[in-house]
């Protein structure tokens, strides 16, 4: 059975939702699901604007039939050729085949590549400000390479004012009902993973969405449609907002983000004295985490949000713990920058875990690494405790 929504008198979402998928692109976790949204605009001619996964294929090819309600489907754009949006592009193709897609130079070779029909023979190429008019809707193509790939491009109905922006402003999490921003709690029920979504998903190439803000602040918007998560029309400014911050490495809050590994609980024992005496100083935001039992996006997710972090490990085969050691190779692959950073080591007989995590933020732009490394020793003692005093001084 169909299960559409109207958004305006001529859009419709016939999007899906998964919520038996537990890694999101076989990593991040996703404890609430995930929607995949697509969108049918019916005018003079119809448009498809992108696809869905194949864990979904079944309930959107219902959506769109009843969308469509016995007409031809003439048009398909895609802003995005990853699968989780566009794995039904050929079940489309054969359902419809006098469909013509709609896409840049760079979506077409990837059809190709993914596909087994011609996508050239088939296809209306666009690029940089190119528009296509369906009958009272006009649609205007702003290209958006490496949100997150090099393909990416946004849609604008410059009638409705409605920007359709693939990955960006997208969340984790399925949709219970609600299709809204304005139907639900948004800071308390959205913002959380849709911060998570963007600081893995996009965070890396900041750059980037830089670049597409700054297209996109001449453009009047009176809704945002991404391809995950809640369609954006009361929070416009705030979530624009909160992606500039991202996206510029810009720490969202003051806060101390706190990650820790313990193999016997020696060093957690004095992180936990360290966060006592940050609070204590008067810091009101402190998040905590053990590597070994927090999956890295949610570390990730914090570290975009606060402006000060600790990272303390014990030393391991004379490295760095290893859940320790994978948590910053992901900051830094994640291009993090603009914060300040505190280290604590611990070894029973030769601790070198401060150095090497070190080593790895070294090239971090813009970040005070700071240079007092407490070291526990096996356990903490009365006589070490100066020393995370001063290091919460640093941090307060």
């Amino acid at each position: 059975m169909y299960c559409t929504r109207q958004i305006t008198p001529d859009l419709t979402y016939i999007g899906a939702s998964d919520r038996r998928l537990a890694l999101f692109e076989n990593i991040y976790p996703i404890p609430h699901g995930v929607s995949y949204n697509s969108y049918l605009l019916t005018d003079e001619k119809t448009v498809l604007l992108d696809t869905v996964d194949h864990s979904v294929c079944l309930q959107f090819m219902e959506n769109l039939e009843h969308a469509l309600n016995g007409r031809k489907l003439d048009y398909l754009i895609v802003n995005h050729m990853e699968p989780d949006h566009a794995a039904t592009i050929g079940e489309i193709v054969l359902r419809y085949p006098e469909v013509t897609i709609v896409a840049n130079a760079k979506t077409i070779d990837m059809i190709n590549q993914f596909f087994a029909f011609n996508a050239n023979e088939r296809s209306l190429v666009v690029k940089e400000g190119d528009t296509l008019n369906v009958g009272k809707h006009t649609l205007t193509f702003v290209m958006a390479p490496m949100v997150h790939w090099p393909e990416v491009m946004v849609t604008y109905d410059t009638t409705d004012k409605i920007l359709f922006s693939a990955d960006a402003f997208g969340s984790f999490g399925a949709l219970n009902g609600h299709l809204f921003d304005d139907e639900i709690d948004f800071n308390h029920q959205y913002l959380d993973e849709a911060r998570r979504y963007y600081t893995n998903i996009v965070g890396k190439y900041g750059p980037s969405v830089q670049a597409l803000l700054k297209k996109a602040s001449s453009l009047a918007i009176n809704m945002i449609c991404p391809l995950h998560g809640l369609i954006i029309r009361k929070n416009i400014a705030e979530f624009v907002a909160k992606y500039n911050l991202w996206s510029s490495y810009t720490p969202e809050e003051k806060g101390v983000m706190i990650a820790y590994a313990s193999i016997y609980g020696n060093t957690e024992n004095a992180i936990n004295v360290l966060a006592n005496k940050l609070s204590e100083k008067g810091v009101k935001n402190i998040a905590v985490y053990d590597v070994s039992s927090t999956d890295c996006s949610f570390i990730i997710a914090d570290a975009f949000k606060y402006d000060r972090w600790v990272f303390a490990s014990p030393t391991y085969n004379a490295g760095i713990f290893p859940k320790m050691e994978y948590v910053l190779h992901e900051i830094k692959a994640h291009n993090l920058q603009n914060r300040t950073v505190a280290l604590l080591q611990n070894g029973s007989w030769a601790p070198t875990s401060g150095n090497l995590m070190k080593n790895i933020l070294a090239d971090l732009k813009n970040v005070n690494l700071l240079d007092n490394i407490p070291t526990i020793k096996s356990a903490l003692k009365e006589n070490q405790l100066q020393s995370l005093e001063e290091l919460a001084d640093c941090l307060k």
